[in-house]
């Protein structure tokens, strides 16, 4: 059987960065995306060092036309993870309406430009979709309302096509990661601002930011949670929903007592079940 070809966005730093390398060394062939391939070096290094190899190209999850051309390139897909987004630290009466539209263009239409334009290969492949999402898409978070907003509509979207693509044969999951060590906080957009403007929300954000240094403190390393992406990758019925740490699935089960997703997939894949087929 020939080598299965994944394609990961948000490649070059923290968990995207850590499941491609672990991909390929799974055997996968590796598309590895980034908005911008000069910042290849810390991915490449890890490769090496890793004795696998990775094939880097250029993909802004934003622009349709840069998903277009990435995909354009491939003869077949078997998996797409879409790790790429990006966090971002505000309160609604202190950031413009604008700021919240761009914090949903890339964590949330991002997911959405690069999946429907990856589905037709996906489909012909009996492929998975992996969307790496967050406790703060099943927890709203304070200071994180854009973020979590964005998180939860990729959830929403992704619990809602899921029974639908199985019918067409194509899994589709969500990872959901809590503190992670990597780049993602330092790189947190709106941050500066929030605290130059925090005016009456000065005590609050002052207390957030202490839990979350407390939390980032004892976070689970990149590649623990790109262990679970590799998992989602290799197992032959994923889950529809996964946590990648013990503090991740104890803080989502005070929502979730349906930690795997299964009764939920179970209900909605009734719905529109074809006679005499079953998922």
């Amino acid at each position: 059987m020939s080598t299965k070809t994944v394609l990961l966005t948000g490649t070059s730093s923290g968990i995207g960065l850590a499941a491609a390398v672990a991909a390929a060394r799974a055997g996968w062939h590796v598309i590895a995306t980034m908005r911008d391939i000069a910042k290849a070096g810390a991915l490449l290094a890890a490769a090496e060092e890793a004795a696998v190899t990775v094939d880097v190209r250029a993909l802004d999850v934003t622009d349709p036309a840069s998903v277009e051309a990435c995909l354009a390139g491939l003869d077949r897909l078997d998996a797409l993870v879409n790790n790429a987004g990006a966090g971002h630290l505000g309160t609604l009466e202190q950031e413009s309406v604008e700021d919240v539209r761009a914090v949903m263009e890339v964590n949330f239409f991002g997911v959405l430009n690069v999946t429907k334009a990856a589905l037709p290969m996906l489909r012909a492949s009996k492929g998975r979709v992996v969307t790496v999402t967050s406790v703060g898409g099943v927890i709203g978070q304070p200071f994180n309302e854009a973020y979590c907003a964005a998180k939860f509509a990729v959830e929403g979207f992704m619990e809602s096509l899921a029974p639908v693509m199985a019918t067409v044969g194509v899994a589709v999951s969500v990872v959901e990661p809590g503190a992670v060590a990597s780049e993602f906080v330092s790189n947190v957009g709106g941050r500066d601002t929030a605290l130059e403007q925090a005016g009456p929300y000065a005590p609050a954000l002052t207390a957030y930011l202490a839990r979350t240094r407390d939390a980032f403190a004892a976070a689970q390393t990149s590649q623990g949670a790109a262990a679970s992406i590799v998992e989602l990758l290799e197992t032959r019925q994923p889950a529809f929903r996964v946590q990648t740490s013990d503090v991740a699935r104890a803080f989502t089960a005070v929502k979730i007592t349906d930690g795997d997703g299964s009764a939920v997939q179970t209900l909605t894949s009734a719905w529109i079940a074809v006679h005499g087929q079953h998922f």
